[in-house]
């Protein structure tokens, strides 16, 4: 198939100026970041020296991974039930883009600014660790591989949230139930991240190879399934 990188660009800067103006959207992008800062803040704040030793058996900052989860199922789930809410989703829907086009359009407006908070987020809380942090703190928490996990599973887990929460708007009616049931849908993974973060799961390189892998596979299915619930002729009658 071939895909028009100039209609994808479209969509995308339409999309990118619509959450400039949606004050859910922005504060979705601001809030739930926050969210998960605060109990890893709190975990090294009141962490003393002389206990940071069983931070080298752990990995918090994994637990930052649900960012990239949470942040963009809020906006895909926007994504199609909100042309509907505008008026603007049978315009759009009788001009030549391709539904491929048109959702990987909306899929890359979610996922670049997901990957920029995420990454900022990230950064920060290391700044604040490495500054405010009791000492030995800093050296226990910031780990290599956490850190290589953080970079490489950032874009992967935002794609995956993206094409569940598209899926869910492409059939959905309503923008609240549609962002609730994106969420919904994304607390199994945050379980898995959480889980991973406290060792009940072994972090460990085979692991991380296999999540890697699946979410490669997931993300290219992802966006397979969510083009075929994108059923242009239901959407224009409201019907499925």
């Amino acid at each position: 198939m071939t895909l028009s990188r100039r209609r994808i660009s479209a969509v995308m800067r339409k999309e990118l100026r619509e959450y400039r103006h949606n004050g859910n959207v922005i504060y979705a992008m601001a809030i739930l970041p926050a969210i998960f800062l605060v109990q890893p803040l709190i975990q090294i704040f009141t962490l003393k020296s002389v206990a940071a030793v069983g931070l080298r058996h752990e990995h918090s900052l994994l637990y930052l991974l649900a960012i990239p989860v949470l942040v963009p199922a809020a906006l895909a789930a926007y994504s199609v039930v909100g042309e509907r809410l505008q008026g603007t989703l049978e315009p759009i829907l009788t001009t030549p883009v391709r539904r491929e086009e048109l959702l990987l359009g909306k899929a890359l407006a979610a996922f670049a600014p997901t990957v920029v908070i995420a990454y900022a987020v990230f950064g920060v809380f290391i700044a604040i660790v490495e500054i405010f942090a009791h000492p030995g703190v800093a050296a226990a928490l910031i780990q290599g591989p956490s850190l290589v996990a953080q970079v490489i599973f950032t874009p992967l887990l935002a794609a995956w949230s993206i094409w569940v929460g598209i899926a869910i708007s492409a059939r959905s009616r309503d923008p609240r139930t549609a962002a609730q049931l994106a969420i919904l849908a994304s607390l199994p993974t945050v379980a898995l991240i959480v889980l991973t973060a406290f060792n009940i799961i072994p972090a460990t390189l085979r692991v991380a190879v296999l999540l890697g892998a699946a979410l490669v596979v997931l993300d290219r299915l992802g966006w397979r399934v969510a083009s075929a619930l994108f059923d242009r002729e239901k959407l224009i009658t409201g019907t499925g």
